[in-house]
């Protein structure tokens, strides 16, 4: 028997370091990590020993033969990526492989003085960092966030029906309370303190603040209502505290998104899918209600280019494949769309799509009422967003360049005219306009700038050098903001152990800036109580986490959130007096 890894892989490769056999792969010194969608189990060398599972902070691992159903899938995944690969050298024993010598390439001398470092931001990236400096070195660590609970993209950005990717969090966990750490939620750096006030406390700070912001399109009309970003429809099902209850309107048959990458599927799977379902997870009270009160019939997906370059993983397009109620369709509007599908290589992003249902769909016809669908439309942008002029008519149709005549479907009148009532594509000789009530805008997140950081307007980063901030001594970036939106949970923990790296090499060799004599930690904690009232430290997490747990309990399910910051210090606040 051999394990599998399966569709939650998080590529943190806790699972590579533990591995007797060496069976896991890319590892973090290959080539290929990084820009494999997942890591793989070679059948011919797994010793079926477990430890794998038992390092996988998302649940990924598992026995091939306990797979079920749609999950057996990831078998022949997993075998895949050994197809046609040279083995590797042949172990020295009769089971394990070779090891080298220990290295410890992020450790300080053990006569250093213990240093004072903040970590700004608490999703994964800010989070592996100050596991790297808890591991690697005696610092005390300052966590902070702007919002008052920790988690960041774990709690806010992951699906609700992901329940196994958001274990990672706690894994996260543990650190809160860690006998080196101090945590001050809901500070906002740059409003509440300044950069150089956190910098006169500590021997360095590390930025790990991400890319809230989404990229836009550049067509007429996407400020119409209606036009949502896919950040705001993510934070919204995922009871973000800045974003509002009714922030999304699902009283449309159909809905259109740009862009084909995973966070568009995540949209698609929680538009059309099983709001029974969901209401066994994490998701918001608010969208919940309005879920299951949805019209939504039919998700267009729209990718400007084919299949074979498609954005979304292997592992979320199968979820789709099997997604219990809903149909998925290829729009066959272009034979290019055909013939990348069926010329694509065994393994090939393109040969996912065999054996999906292909159909030049009627735009003319109105969403079906038997079954819910999705459907792929490639080689397809958006154009613009068209609103409810003055008539207000909304018909599929295809037409010439707009006239900018007298409102209407078909006409470019529609910044600052109400609602969406549907999107202008391309695709094929002339434009298509698709009657939509909602248009998401999932083509990709974007940093911002930071107060008193530099900032590259061009990336949406801040400039650095292996994680060290251009022209700030003692200043650092990981994750998002240092590399831009990519990667997932787990690419953070090498861009972590790049940046601590740089961080420990500064510190051996006398880089960084020393606090101000008058910058102790306990001198800190004062600053952050006279600025900010109503702070967040370990307890008060501790106590909404208590809180949003109970509520879970009665409603059978893992945890129901807190929707607003009110709620949030309340909780805090109670659960401190009660201790």
């Amino acid at each position: 028997m051999t394990y599998a890894i399966t569709q939650t892989c998080c590529n943190d490769a806790a699972c590579v370091a533990v591995c007797p056999v060496n069976c896991i792969h890319p590892t973090p010194e290959e080539r290929e990590f990084g820009s494999t969608e997942m890591l793989h189990v070679d059948p011919a060398s797994c010793i079926d020993c477990g430890a794998c599972a038992d390092a996988c902070p998302v649940d990924a691992i598992f026995p091939a033969d306990s797979l079920r159903g749609p999950a057996r899938d990831y078998i022949a995944l997993n075998a895949a990526y050994f197809d046609g690969r040279e083995p590797g050298p042949a172990p020295a024993g009769p089971d394990l492989h070779p090891w080298g010598r220990p290295v410890f390439a992020r450790d300080l001398p053990s006569d250093f003085a213990p240093l004072r470092v903040a970590v700004v931001g608490t999703g994964p990236a800010g989070m592996y960092a100050a596991e790297d400096l808890l591991l690697h070195t005696n610092a005390q660590v300052t966590l902070i966030d702007r919002l008052p609970v920790a988690g960041g993209l774990v709690r806010y950005g992951v699906a609700p029906d992901h329940p196994a990717t958001k274990k990672v969090g706690d894994t996260f966990a543990r650190l809160h309370d860690h006998p080196r750490v101090r945590m001050h939620l809901g500070v906002d750096v740059g409003r509440d303190i300044t950069a150089e006030e956190l910098a006169a406390h500590h021997d360095a700070v590390v930025y790990a603040v991400g890319a809230s912001a989404d990229r836009r399109i550049g067509v007429p009309g996407e400020d119409l209502q209606g036009s949502v970003p896919a950040t705001t429809f993510v934070a919204w099902y995922n009871t973000h505290p800045e974003v509002a209850a009714d922030a999304v309107d699902l009283t449309s048959e159909r809905v259109v998104v740009a862009g084909n990458g995973n966070v568009a599927l995540d949209a698609a799977r929680v538009l059309v899918g099983d709001p029974v379902a969901l209401g066994t997870s994490d998701t918001a009270d608010h969208a919940l209600a309005a879920l299951r009160a949805a019209r939504v019939r039919e998700v267009v997906i729209l990718g400007r280019r084919g299949p074979e370059h498609a954005a979304y993983t292997t592992s979320e397009l199968l979820a789709l494949r099997h997604l219990s109620g809903v149909d998925l369709v290829v729009d066959d509007h272009d034979p290019r769309i055909g013939a990348a599908i069926d010329e694509a290589a065994p393994g090939g992003k393109a040969s996912l799509l065999r054996g999906v249902p292909r159909e030049a769909v009627d735009w003319t016809a109105a969403p079906g009422t038997a079954r819910r669908r999705i459907v792929l439309r490639f080689h397809s942008a958006p154009a613009e967003v068209l609103g409810d002029g003055a008539e207000g008519g909304a018909e599929a149709r295809r037409d010439g360049p707009p006239t900018g005549g007298g409102g209407g479907f078909g006409t470019t009148r529609t910044e600052g005219r109400g609602r969406v009532r549907g999107v202008r594509v391309t695709g094929g000789t002339q434009p298509l306009d698709l009657p939509a009530g909602l248009f998401l805008r999932a083509v990709g997140y974007r940093g911002l700038p930071v107060p008193g950081l530099p900032f590259d307007e061009v990336t949406g980063t801040v400039p650095h050098d292996a994680g060290r901030v251009t022209g700030r001594p003692g200043t650092y970036v990981v994750g998002w903001i240092k590399r831009g939106p990519s990667g997932g949970i787990g690419a953070n923990r090498t861009c972590a152990a790049e940046t601590i790296g740089t961080l420990i090499a500064d510190a051996v060799d006398g880089r960084l800036r020393a606090p101000s004599p008058a910058g102790t930690a306990r001198a800190f904690r004062r600053l952050v109580r006279r600025r900010v009232r109503r702070a967040v430290d370990a307890r008060g997490l501790a106590a909404i986490d208590r809180t949003e747990r109970a509520r879970g309990r009665d409603a059978g399910r893992p945890r129901v959130k807190l929707g607003t910051v009110p709620e949030l210090l309340a909780a805090a606040k109670g659960g401190r007096r009660g201790t």
